[in-house]
């Protein structure tokens, strides 16, 4: 084992005992060494996205999508981001692009549902949304108590794809 492996374990064992930001400082160690330590950055990117950091998280994400274009984690993970910063439309094209490869992925047309609806695009984010339920039957009851659906949870519609 490298140098570099050992680090990467030791920040994920900072993070399995919660402590992120003793992780992340492992992880930017890492990176001073090998800047594209693609899972580092993903790593990081998510411990920013936790402290509310989305800026720094969307760079952390971009930079492992330059070298790794289709990264599912990373683009999901940018996709929240954006989202937590309200520009729906770009967490979207995020999941969009996943969902080119993986059209079954229930996490990401479950945050495209969401994304839809808090762009205004209420008929098209309950159509996406009624697919991740199809596909995944645990999301009709998150979907009822997320924040992302509120304004449409009275609606008979939404009632009927979760209800």
């Amino acid at each position: 084992m490298n140098d570099i492996e050992r680090l990467y374990n030791a920040a994920i064992t900072e993070l399995n005992l919660g402590s992120p930001k003793k992780a992340l400082a492992i992880f930017k160690q890492i990176l001073q060494v090998e800047p594209l330590h693609l899972d580092s950055l993903v790593r990081c990117g998510n411990i920013y996205g936790k402290f509310g950091r989305y800026h720094d998280a969307i760079s952390s994400y971009d930079k492992v999508l330059e070298n790794s274009p289709q990264n599912t984690l990373a683009l999901i993970n940018k996709g929240l981001a954006l989202h937590y910063l309200a520009r729906y439309d770009d967490a979207i094209a995020c999941y969009d692009k996943v969902l080119q490869e993986r059209p079954s992925s229930t996490v990401t047309l479950y945050n495209k549902a969401s994304s839809l609806v808090r762009a205004g695009k209420v008929q098209e984010g309950l159509k996406t949304l009624e697919k991740a339920i199809s596909l995944d039957y645990s999301y009709k009851y998150k979907a009822r108590a997320d924040v992302d659906f509120e304004f449409v949870a009275k609606t008979n519609e939404f009632k009927r794809i979760v209800l």
